[in-house]
């Protein structure tokens, strides 16, 4: 007989089953027996915390009951777990567990698996013998065992409600019906109804369909004996990232580069000393009622920077795969870092850029604007004569430098997406200082405008001021609209793509130059 007790405070009470405590159980469901006070109070030691008592709750075993012949497996009983996380909160579980069981029919229950099992993705497969097990159905058991979760379950159906006179300390058993649990309990006592009765709740049993973790029940025909069981799943709950930390040298010319990798586990489950893998790329799925796009990650083949790291890289399909060199336990609720690569002396290029607009270039603008901003912005090619030449799955790089005393100081960070090996990184980390620009219009003229044809020159002065106590070079990058031709300029610019032209200029120390350019536009 199962017997548990719940305090409306939501403190369950009860013990574990031993020879007297079967005694003091009995007791406590028979109020009346005149040997029964001494028994009641052990049947009713109040325990701390709601997940210990619900797993040791008087007179039943460990865990809630299950069928007969129902066959349990834990994590005690697990040989090997492999986790592959992908990029988009999704993971691949294979647990594979020593599991014995007869021949024929068998239910089994496999506990201990991820909350947020997709469990239309799960596959069991025996490893002992091909063929050794065949699933007839399975059963995702995600309801799980709280005191909210049994009262609700006996909605309709008899508990008993004990209260104890705090003047005489005797206590009082009696009847009740569970009328319903949305936003309180209301129960019917006798000839009267009663919301949130004082006193604890003790059931008769836990409701089959409860579990006290979340459990995969499988219906299979099994040969029989010991066999060695894997089951694979998807599930979500599971994710990572990749960050980046970046220290530049005192000439800006070089870094060095250390690579993370952030697990996050919120699926629910842990997994003890996993082979751990993480997919780098887009990898499409199917969502209900939405087509989503097919992203590939166009990387190439990783080299020694990631060995050292202890993570080996290889190419999957379109995308990378890296293995972790050594087993980890990604416990449930953890945030957990894993080293991904390193890499020094990296050769970076830093650039100053004032970043133009094409919409003054189709009217008269006069002043367009004091004291401009201009972009930093630093890059490196991911090559490996540069130090590095593996593929860079996508995440933020935070950079850093030091200053006159030594000590690093935080200059900016940036987003990368997934990068390729030889391909550049490009970084944006902030706006420049001691570096500013004026820009003005000094001149526009409609050429002509004759239905759908328009012909504007404009022209302007972008005046560079440089308050460092060193030469810089600035890019100028405008973006002009339409089929263009530039008619003057004081500095010779390149046309970068078709409606762009870049000018490279050096600016004096403590000092300005002016840039100044005529261009015609035509619609």
């Amino acid at each position: 007989m199962t017997h548990v007790s719940i305090h409306p405070t939501g403190t369950p009470t009860g013990s574990r089953t031993s020879a007297v405590e079967s005694e003091a159980c009995a007791a406590t469901l028979n109020p009346f027996n005149p040997a029964s006070a001494f028994k009641r109070q052990l049947a009713d030691v109040r325990l701390s915390t709601l997940a210990v008592v619900l797993l040791t709750a008087g007179c039943f075993a460990e865990a809630p009951p299950l069928k007969a012949d129902e066959i349990r497996t834990t994590l005690d009983d697990q040989k090997s777990v492999a986790v592959t996380i992908y990029n988009e909160n999704l993971a691949l579980v294979k647990d594979a567990r020593n599991v014995r069981t007869s021949k024929g029919v068998n239910q089994l229950a496999y506990r201990g698996v991820s909350a947020r099992m997709r469990p239309e993705t799960a596959l069991i497969r025996s490893l002992t013998k091909s063929g050794g097990v065949k699933v007839i159905e399975q059963n995702f058991d995600f309801d799980l065992l709280t005191p909210q979760k049994l009262l609700e379950k006996y909605t309709g159906k008899q508990v008993r409600i004990a209260t104890m006179n705090p003047a005489t300390g005797k206590e009082t058993i009696e009847e009740a019906t569970v009328l319903s649990t949305n936003g309180g309990t209301v129960v019917r006592i006798g000839d009267r109804i009663e919301i949130n009765p004082t006193g604890r709740f003790i059931f008769g049993d836990v409701p089959k369909n409860l579990r006290d973790e979340p459990t995969l029940s499988i219906t299979m025909d099994s040969d029989g004996g010991a066999q060695d069981l894997e089951l694979s799943y998807l599930t979500g709950g599971l994710s990572w990232k990749a960050d980046y930390v970046a220290e530049l040298s005192n000439d800006d010319n070089e870094l060095d580069l250390m690579g993370w990798v952030t697990l996050n586990n919120q699926s629910g489950a842990t997994y003890n000393n996993a082979t751990m893998q993480l997919v780098a790329g887009d990898v499409n799925q199917v969502q209900p009622e939405m087509n989503q796009r097919m992203m590939k990650s166009r990387t190439m083949m990783a080299e020694s920077a990631m060995a050292d790291a202890g993570m080996a890289e290889e190419s999957l399909f379109e995308y990378h795969l890296y293995t972790l060199g050594r087993p980890t336990t990604i416990a449930d609720k953890q945030t957990k870092q894993v080293s991904l690569l390193t890499a020094s002396d990296v050769g970076v290029k830093k650039e100053l850029v004032l970043q133009g607009s094409n919409y003054y270039y189709s009217s008269s603008y006069g002043d367009i604007g004091q004291k401009l901003k201009l972009g930093v912005f630093v890059q490196f090619q991911n090559e490996k004569k540069e130090g590095l030449g593996v593929p860079l799955p996508k995440g933020i790089v935070r950079v850093y430098k030091k200053d006159s005393s030594g000590n690093a100081q935080f200059v900016g960070e940036d987003n990368i997406d997934h990068t390729p090996n030889k391909e550049r990184v490009r970084l944006k980390l902030g706006e420049s200082f001691d570096v500013t620009a004026n820009k003005k219009q000094t001149d526009f003229e409609v050429r002509e405008r004759i239905m759908k044809r328009n012909v504007f020159d404009s022209s302007f002065e972008i005046e560079l001021k440089n308050a460092k106590k060193e030469v810089v070079e600035v890019v100028v990058r405008e973006p002009i609209p339409g089929d263009w031709e530039m008619l003057s300029e004081s500095e010779k610019h390149l046309k970068v793509a078709a409606g762009t032209a870049e000018w490279r200029i050096k600016v004096p120390a403590e000092s300005s130059k002016k840039l100044t350019y005529t261009v015609r536009v035509k619609y």
